[in-house]
């Protein structure tokens, strides 16, 4: 049957008045869904039984849940998502002292191809649904109260997948999360994290979802990229710069160089001057990610020495730079790992 979640409220209140309801439980229902993110028809019990049996002989609710939940030493909780089809996906919840994040994957796999990733090396299999991103985000927010006794403060969508190849679901999914019928969260607590699609870039910033923009960059050297990313061949940076500085027109909004710096790759003074010559062209910031090995040997952590002069001339050509620890390495839960690997 089909799941229930993938009526919008309309297409709802056109259902309920074929029944011979009134239009206002489509409404009902989709507080049930959205806002309280019920996974069973039955507990709607604003509805009659007799209502909730005739819908119940139409529609389902196809729910994630938890195949395996992995907790680090920093706090950090990796869950192990099963979709209704039995496909797996990850999703990590990061903690610290004053808020709760949450990392959200958007494919089963990914469409990618970046050398430095694990997630990468996954074959995409589809594209989450909408209702199966936001079931992410609502099951973070109550593992959060659960083990931190605050709620979700922040979203960020970078885990499994290109959030711009699945498009249309992640835009309607953070709908879904921020309108007050949904979860009532702040747009301005949600970053979309993408490797740099200049069509959907501007598109995103079309839709005036006042979200932030990450880009992962990694090299401002376009031959170097294109080895570190080789699929950004199709995507020049100049191209991806123009759609960057439409982002920054049409909202406003600063955008984050997200960027691992590793040994004998891009850790030369060659690499810091593209970067700043790359961040002069629009309001950015830069975030020193450090990097999660994946076991292949080829991309290692820079050296200290390294990461501290990236941090030195950034900050002396005026740029913001922050160093980004790695939270859950220890569980493969960082950066660049989640690949549906199992613990021991």
């Amino acid at each position: 049957m089909k799941d229930i979640r993938t009526l919008s409220l309309d297409q709802l209140k056109d259902y309920f008045v074929t029944l011979g309801e009134k239009p206002f439980r489509a409404k009902q229902v989709y507080d049930w869904l959205w806002s309280k993110n019920l996974h069973s028809i039955d507990e709607m019990t604003n509805l009659s039984k007799e209502l909730r049996e005739k819908i119940a002989q139409e529609y389902t609710i196809n729910p994630i849940s938890v195949d395996q939940l992995q907790k680090s030493t920093d706090g950090t909780i990796k869950n192990g998502v099963k979709l209704h089809d039995g496909l797996l996906v990850e999703s990590v919840l990061i903690p610290t002292e004053t808020r709760t994040t949450a990392c959200v994957s958007s494919q089963v796999g990914c469409s990618l191809n970046c050398e430095f990733c694990a997630t990468a090396r996954l074959k995409r299999m589809r594209n989450l649904e909408v209702a199966e991103i936001v079931d992410q985000v609502a099951l973070i927010d109550r593992q959060s109260k659960l083990y931190f006794d605050r709620p979700l403060s922040n979203i960020v969508f970078m885990g499994m997948g290109e959030p711009m190849m699945n498009y249309k679901n992640v835009v309607e999914s953070i709908k879904k999360i921020t309108e007050p019928e949904g979860m009532g969260m702040s747009p301005r607590r949600i970053t979309v994290s993408t490797s740099g699609i200049p069509k959907m870039i501007k598109m995103l910033a079309d839709e005036d979802l006042r979200v932030k923009l990450a880009l992962s960059l990694h090299s401002a050297i376009e031959e170097k990229r294109n080895e570190i990313m080789p699929f950004s061949d199709k995507f020049p940076l100049t191209e991806i710069m123009d759609s960057l500085k439409y982002w920054y027109e049409k909202t406003g909004n600063t955008v984050t160089f997200e960027y691992c710096v590793w040994k004998g790759i891009n850790d030369q003074d060659e690499d810091i001057k593209a970067l700043i010559r790359y961040c002069k062209q629009v309001p950015s910031k830069v975030n020193l990610i450090q990097y999660n090995p994946i076991g292949d040997g080829k991309y290692d952590q820079c050296n200290k020495d390294a990461e501290e002069n990236y941090v030195r001339q950034l900050e002396n050509a005026g740029i913001t730079v922050l160093i980004r620890r790695s939270r859950g390495g220890d569980i493969d839960a960082a950066c660049g790992q989640l690949a549906n690997k199992s613990g021991e």
